[in-house]
């Protein structure tokens, strides 16, 4: 994974609640197991007619949603089933983060192991993000990992919730085993340390 540095972005509106994984990314993309070309099927029901075709009118297919970074989504966003390939399809895009008043706990887990920032905003933050793009489609927000604060167009700063230890990871831009692996040298130093004890028969 890359590091996770502080961005400043467009937002990509899709007011829709409960938007769930299968609208994310339709089951039949999930044969593969490669990320690459999965951002060209995000939300592939919603953003193409059935010949094809382009919907002229889904938000990705506008010029606004070319430059976006950031999905501004509705409550719980990535409910269904468990498929990684959803933040993949997300990353893919382009998309670095998506905010929303709450996500589904496994989407959340599945997109902080794969360098995509899940932020959760108060409902007045998140109306007040909806008003300013619907005003201005070039409006940006500042994401600040490190602090943990989303700078709103007018300058409000609002801190939102992440895991520690995720957060770790998404800033030095290692995943778990990564993380585990850097630990190697404190590790073989202690080891060394340690006292050599072997249980013998006589002694259990």
């Amino acid at each position: 994974m890359e590091k996770f540095t502080t961005f400043t972005g467009r937002l990509a509106p899709l007011p829709i609640d409960n938007i769930d994984t299968d609208q994310i990314i339709p089951a039949r993309f999930l044969k593969t197991t490669s990320k690459t070309g999965l951002g060209d099927s995000l939300f592939c029901d919603w953003r193409y007619e059935e010949s094809g075709q382009p919907r002229a009118d889904f938000i990705l297919n506008r010029p606004e949603g070319h430059a976006a970074k950031v999905l501004l989504a509705g409550d719980n966003f990535g409910c269904g089933s468990s498929r990684e390939h959803a933040p993949w399809a997300l990353t893919q895009y382009g998309f670095r983060a998506v905010i929303s008043t709450s996500f589904a706990d496994i989407f959340r887990g599945n997109a902080l192991k794969n360098s995509l920032l899940p932020i959760v905003v108060p409902p007045e933050a998140h109306k007040a993000l909806f008003a300013a793009v619907s005003a201005n489609p070039e409006v940006t927000v500042n994401v600040n990992l490190e602090e943990k604060t989303l700078t709103l167009p007018n300058g409000q700063k609002v801190t939102f919730p992440i895991d520690e230890f995720a957060r770790q990871c998404m800033l030095e831009g290692v995943d778990e085993l990564g993380y585990i692996l850097a630990q190697e040298p404190p590790i073989a130093a202690y080891e060394s340390r340690r006292p050599l004890t072997i249980n013998t028969l006589s002694e259990l």
